[in-house]
């Protein structure tokens, strides 16, 4: 059976079946105001207890356990002041019970976050949807699930486990995750990766006819599942299992080791995040900063835009979390697979090729000031750089420099303390930007090669469709020619060139990029070790020849099969 790899590592054991209730809409209506406020305070009552049962997890780990901050975020969501709001709101407007505004309020933030094309903000549906459950929860105890009994060697299995289902059992019994859905984000893939539990997710609905106590082997790195494996299938992978944990001792040991070519050049590692507590867990995996926060989350699930001062927090804690390490702020990436019902943008047939990200900053200046003054008046707390996404000419980078020398002069008016020396930079990931790299390069202090979108809109190919989606692929020497001319436009202007697609996380284009000239990667903090050590042992001189040899090549295939054979060397 096969899935999708969260958590490198093998495991060999019993399953143990995960089965949650679904709830379901009441259609109870309210009748007078005193049912209506008594429903509000049975609402707040539940969210209080929610939160009461999350923290009490909390307390029973470790101050150094990377499953802390995932369990935070869950009680942030537990909190989140526009879910709250929205769910008091269908209870005094509509005169809904309790259960159905939860429902219903949730509902409508998952269905949002599902339609998005980025995988990480796709899966944060999840954590939303935790959230409500666990008030759900409270509001109607019947929908708790029963204790699970694990013994030693369990795999646990189901639709989608969640941190809280992880954790809320014994943990040091537990030595496998498998899940129907999910992706490798997912927070329940964080704690498995925290914790070194091999873990596969989206196994799709195959996992059904797996029982209780079926024998499993669970191949995290693979993405595979054995169901009932054979003497033979045990036999070889007990043997894989004992490689891969040598395998995995090592790279661990590589935490605080610099990433340096055998030939003495350095590079650095960062991570993507969406939020400060992202950054704290990347720190595990080695991480020397982050190359993308995300600022999408902080304006979805809600219904109006968020402050300047809900902003200023959330960038000041990404600053201080960092420690004076650089995090890139990328401007509000909205539009397309990103919308914003509060701000009721025109239907479009393509989004996709039409009003985002900066496109709609430029032309919406009271939301683009917003967030400016917030993210300079946090660059007095940390290295903050700011990135703004989906340039595609000159005069789109003047405009937004002009509005941020704007309010830098209005913060300067009034006394407030920021970095006036805040480095400025751009997303490369359309196709004319790339091509024009040279030109662009005059006018920032930094490029970081966006390739989910660049291979996009390339090849012409929307990654959701599936009937196309078997066309998009990075190492199609169409993008990669794009991507070699940034770098060398980038490191001709001695500017400092960063990727922070999906393909700088990707140990088969690690040699190629690096012999491409690329000095900063930045991907999934799981990710991090794997890049380390191919580069801690390989040199420039010989990155520089599989580069030349790949970009002879004439197809992504031959070039695929190429890299995948010289990074297995």
């Amino acid at each position: 059976m096969k899935g999708i790899g969260a958590s490198p590592g093998i495991a060999i054991g019993k399953a143990v079946v995960v089965e949650k209730k679904q709830p379901r809409l009441t259609g109870v209506i309210l009748q007078g105001e005193s049912d209506v406020q008594q429903e509000v305070q049975r609402f707040e009552q539940a969210v209080t207890s929610a939160v009461a049962e999350v923290k009490a997890v909390i307390d029973t780990l470790p101050a150094d356990d990377g499953s802390t901050e995932v369990l935070e975020i869950q009680i942030e969501l537990l909190q989140d002041e526009q879910i709250i709001s929205d769910v008091v709101e269908k209870i005094t407007s509509e005169h809904r019970n309790a259960n159905d505004a939860v429902m219903e309020v949730i509902a409508a933030a998952v269905t949002t976050l599902h339609n998005l094309d980025d995988a990480y903000l796709r899966e944060r549906a999840m954590d939303v949807e935790e959230a409500g459950n666990r008030i759900l929860m409270e509001l109607d105890p019947t929908l708790k699930p029963s204790d699970l009994i694990v013994a030693e060697n369990t795999v646990l299995v189901g639709e989608d486990i969640t941190p809280m289902d992880i954790l809320s059992v014994d943990i040091t019994k537990v030595i496998g995750l498998v899940t129907r859905t999910g992706g490798k984000t997912s927070h329940a893939a964080i704690v498995a990766k925290a914790r070194g539990i091999p873990a596969v997710v989206g196994c799709g609905d195959a996992l059904a006819s797996v029982k209780n106590n079926d024998i499993l082997i669970v191949d995290g790195g693979e993405g595979a599942l054995v169901v009932n494996p054979t003497p033979e299938m045990l036999h070889e992978y007990t043997a894989k299992k004992k490689e891969f944990t040598s395998q995995a001792n090592a790279l661990g040991a590589l935490k605080d080791t610099v990433a340096v070519t055998t030939d003495g050049v350095r590079v650095k590692l960062m991570a993507n995040i969406s939020n400060a507590a992202d950054l704290e867990a990347s720190f595990a995996f080695g991480a020397e900063g982050s190359g993308l926060l995300r600022t999408e989350l902080l304006f979805m699930g809600r219904t109006t835009l968020p402050s300047e001062e809900e902003q200023f927090e959330f960038y000041k804690n990404a600053a201080l979390q960092a420690k004076q390490k650089p995090v890139i702020v990328r401007t509000l990436d909205i539009g397309g697979d990103k919308p914003l019902p509060y701000l009721h943008l025109p239907a479009e047939q393509n989004p996709f090729l039409g009003y985002r990200a900066i496109r709609i900053c430029l032309d919406r200046q009271d939301i683009f000031v917003t967030q400016l003054r917030a993210i300079l008046r946090a660059s007095a707390f940390g290295d903050l750089k700011i990135m703004f996404p989906m340039i595609s000419n000159v005069s789109e980078i003047e405009q937004a420099k002009a509005i941020l020398e704007n309010v830098k002069a209005a913060l300067r008016s009034t006394a407030t303390p920021f970095n006036a020396a805040i480095e400025v930079g751009i997303m490369i990931e359309i196709p004319s930007a790339a091509v024009m790299a040279d030109l662009l390069a005059r006018e920032v202090d930094f490029f970081s090669i966006g390739t989910n979108d660049l291979c996009q809109y390339t090849l012409a190919v929307d990654r959701m469709n599936e009937q196309v989606k078997h066309l998009y692929d990075p190492f199609n020497p169409g993008v990669l020619r794009l991507i070699q001319n940034v770098i060398e436009q980038g490191n001709k202007h001695h500017h400092h060139m960063g990727m922070c697609g999906e393909m700088a996380g990707d140990v088969t284009a690690t040699l190629l990029l690096l012999g491409m000239g690329l000095r900063e990667f930045s991907m999934s903090a799981a990710s991090i070790p794997y890049v380390k050590n191919l580069i801690l042992n390989t040199s420039i001189t010989a990155a520089q020849e599989i580069c030349r040899k790949a970009m002879s090549m004439r197809s992504a295939s031959e070039i695929t099969q190429y890299l995948q054979a010289v990074t297995k060397q």
